[in-house]
Formats: C-alpha cells, structure tokens, sequence
C-alpha cells in the first residue's frame, strides 16, 4: 500500500490526513479500497457522491435504470439533463466533477443470481441502495458465500434504518436473514413509489451509510454489525436495536439450506431481484 501522495491528493484530503482515526495510513487505504455500490438511487446517490469525495480508489456502481424526472426529488446525483440517460453513467459523470482521481466502474445491468457473486466477488465491500427486498436477500447470499461485508440501508417515507453485515467472519455476527427471515408482504412494506418518501431521508441514511463503510475500510469506531439503527424523522428519534445470530438461519446457520445462489430457498428469495433505487 503506496503511501506517497500528489501535492494535489494531500490538499484534498488535508481534512481526513489530520484526523488521527485516518492520518495518512488511513487515507491510503481508502484510496486501495474497492467499493460496490447497489442502485444509483434515492441512497446510491449520497453514498456514492461521498464515498468519490473520501477518497475511494474504485467505487463500482449497478443500476440498469435511466434517469426520470420524478428521481430528482431524492436522487441529487443525477440533473434534469440527465433524464433519459443511463443512472450509472449520469452518476460516472457526476463522480468525475466531484473527484477525477476516482475509478468509476459503471456496470450497466440488472442485478441477477447469475451474475450477482462474480460482481460482488470483485470488489472489498458492498453498499446496498437497492429498494426491494428480493435485491436485498440476493445481496444478502452473494456477500455472505464471497465473503464481503455487506453495509444495507432502506427508506420509506420519513423513516430509515442501516445496519452492517459480516456473519461470514462467524458468530456472533449475524445476517440479514437473522434479522429479516422472511420479507414481508406487499401490502406491510409498500414501494416508495406507492407510499411516498421525504427527498431529505435519502440523503441523511445515505450519508450515514457511507460513514459505515469507510470506518469498515479503516476500522476505526464500532462496528454496527448485530445492530440495526432505525431512524424516524418526525419525532427525530434514533433508536440502535440488538440483533442476534439465529441457530435456524438458513444461511449463516450451522446447518445451511442456502450453499448457493441456485439453492432452492435462495432463488425463491429473489426470483424477481433487480436493481434500483
């Protein structure tokens, strides 16, 4: 790991290099680390925009999703410009005015099982933004079976939660099959485009959720793995629930039904899996 920086990288990091949690070390491993991040959506978008501004040395992006005009509420990399174009390559666009020294790996299709593990495989650490719960388990099984770190966040009208996902390192972390065994139905949980969602939300879960990884990369504070914080914006109230491993996990459990993202179980989770946000 180089820790030799342009005259140009010490002034735009002079703020992370000063920080002790960081310092130059710090730095240069943001700069070797490889992050995936899942939807160039209404949480793609603060994260990534953050993440690129950090430091990070290769942010991937997935998303087979095109701009529209009613994503500019929440999703503030994109520009009524972009509309009609590809999320990923408005988000590439944005990330390259933010910080050119970023790699931007732009993968422009739809998450799948059979492309989900070689995807995830290819980089240190995934960020999930997706909005849909097949996303999340596919995400999920693929993380766990490569053996990443999965940071998950979701959003609906005024509330939030963020947890971060590492049962492959064992007990006692738990997975998000531990904690969410199976999705709910429809009508519990409907899409943000049925119940609506606060622009504003977007950005503050986002922005904790870029805060979650780059203190996984460095490993600075406390993990929020086997925790789950929930977060409500109207009565400003943040709540940090502990979740435990479950013996019966299907995936993360001594006796695993989930082996493969082929597994019977598995494929019925995520049948309909695609990526967005």
């Amino acid at each position: 790991m180089s820790l030799d920086f342009t005259e140009a990288e010490l002034h735009r990091y002079a703020r992370h290099i000063i920080l002790p949690e960081i310092g130059g070390v710090g730095q240069a491993k943001l700069r070797a680390a490889r992050v995936l991040v899942v939807g160039a959506g209404g949480l793609g978008a603060p994260l990534l925009q953050y993440l690129g501004a950090a430091g990070i040395g290769t942010l991937g992006v997935v998303d087979h999703d095109t701009v529209a005009l009613s994503n500019l509420q929440r999703q503030v990399i994109h520009r009524t410009a972009d509309i009609g174009m590809a999320k990923v390559d408005s988000a590439r666009r944005a990330l390259a005015d933010i910080n050119p020294e970023v790699r931007v790996m732009a993968h422009n299709f739809r998450l799948a099982p059979d492309n989900a593990l070689a995807l995830v495989g290819d980089y240190d650490i995934v960020a999930d933004g997706s909005d849909n719960f097949a996303t999340r388990y596919l995400l999920t099984d693929a993380c766990f079976l490569a053996k990443k770190i999965l940071v998950a966040a979701a959003i609906l009208r005024f509330e939030g939660q963020l947890s971060t996902y590492k049962a492959h390192l064992g007990p006692p972390h738990p997975c998000y099959r531990c904690v969410f065994p199976e999705p709910p139905p429809p009508e519990a949980v409907p899409s943000c485009a049925a119940a609506g969602v606060l622009g504003a939300m977007a950005g503050t879960i986002g922005a904790w959720q870029a805060t979650e990884v780059v203190k996984e990369i460095l490993g600075v504070g406390e993990s929020l793995s086997g925790k789950l914080l929930l977060y409500d914006a109207l009565d400003a109230r943040v709540e940090r629930l502990a979740v435990t491993r479950r013996a019966d996990c299907p995936l993360c459990g001594p006796r695993p039904l989930i082996t493969s993202l082929d597994s019977p179980l598995a494929r019925a989770s995520y049948a309909e899996a695609y990526c967005g946000g």
